[in-house]
């Protein structure tokens, strides 16, 4: 396999020369076990694992490797390596992280698309639709809705559904298709292009892991049956994996995700909720929160129905959570600051006593 098939590109190559990476091979991580990784080059992979230096001075999440990243690595043993730098991203895409507070959790790096999968049954919620889209957005990801499972409802059920979603969500791509009799597939593989990385995002049983199978054309993914008590399917991946498709596509499969928390996405919502983010420009204050103010061009087109209620609460609700990370980010660099002084003046007053 080329790195052209694994999707490298000529920015990287010239990063590469750039920076003096010459000496190293260059390899991209197709999955992550806590702090090792998995890293596919031109030939063959390697269990690869970071330089002290990597690791010590990384001072976020971010500077550290995940997958769909391109590193620069030097062999030291038969199929073990060691990974010196990262390259750069051309997009991340990332939540808040479950139970920390301020803090980002990525979940894949260097994707062109974001599949979203939803299933038709009791999955389906476009609140969680808009979720996804605007952390996509916000990593400058292009999105594609998928809804799967369609060989569970009939076809005026099914009709009810992409109306909804075409009401509310405007210009996404929408492929409606069953992994049970095949309809829709071919949609799909239609957009699937060589060298282009692809990101499955969805909750747990909604058919991913039976997707990429189909896709690819073997059972690479373990399946798990529909429940019928909690009517859909059983969450079987664990971790993410970056795979080749047999058409030149390049997918990352991607366990289930509970929670879909909104970080510092001002862009994501403004893509999302375009219309209302237009409207805004049309109020009487600036700050507008679009709840109360009189003149508020938001709540008189809420009030003639020119714009959903039901995503007008959504917005809101995420324009809060966004507004509460940002707080809380603020708050933490503040206390590592201070506390950064602190250890300042302890060493400066340790010196002075020495001397």
């Amino acid at each position: 396999m080329t790195l052209i098939e694994l999707g490298y590109t000529a920015s990287l190559e010239q990063y590469r020369k750039d920076k003096n990476l010459d000496s190293f091979n260059v390899g991209r991580i197709v999955s992550e076990h806590k702090d090792r990784y998995v890293v596919k080059t031109d030939t063959g992979e390697f269990d690869a694992e970071l330089i002290g230096n990597l690791r010590f001075t990384a001072e976020s999440r971010h500077d550290l490797p995940a997958v769909g990243d391109w590193v620069a690595i030097s062999e030291y043993d038969e199929h073990k390596a060691l990974i010196h730098s990262i390259y750069p991203r051309h997009s991340i895409i990332e939540r808040k992280a479950v139970g920390k507070s301020g803090q980002t959790q990525i979940i894949a790096t260097n994707v062109d698309y974001g599949l979203i999968v939803q299933s038709v049954n009791r999955d389906f919620n476009i609140n969680r639709l808009e979720r996804y889209l605007t952390i996509c957005y916000a990593s400058r990801v292009k999105p594609v809705i998928v809804l799967s499972k369609i060989d569970l409802i009939d076809e005026h059920g099914l009709k009810k559904l992409l109306n909804q979603i075409n009401e509310r969500i405007k210009e996404v791509p929408l492929i409606a298709l069953s992994n049970e009799s095949n309809i829709g597939l071919d949609k799909l593989e239609a957009i699937i292009k060589k060298g282009k990385t692809y990101c499955l995002l969805g909750s747990s049983g909604v058919g991913k892991s039976t997707l990429l199978n189909k896709i690819s054309g073997k059972k690479i993914m373990n399946t798990g049956a529909i429940s019928q008590s909690i009517d859909r399917g059983k969450h079987v991946t664990s971790h993410r994996e970056l795979i080749v498709l047999g058409n030149g596509g390049i997918l990352i499969d991607n366990p289930g995700m509970r929670e879909i928390g909104i970080t510092d996405s001002k862009s994501g919502l403004n893509s999302t909720f375009e219309d209302i983010v237009k409207l805004s420009s049309d109020c009487r204050f600036k700050d507008c929160t679009h709840t109360t103010e009189i003149g508020c061009a938001v709540i008189k087109a809420l009030g003639n129905g020119d714009i959903d209620h039901a995503s007008y609460e959504n917005y809101l609700k995420m324009e809060r959570e966004k507004e509460h990370f940002e707080s809380t980010v603020a708050e933490r660099r503040k206390k590592d600051k201070d506390f950064g002084k602190m250890i300042k003046q302890f060493k400066n007053q340790k010196h002075k006593g020495k001397a």
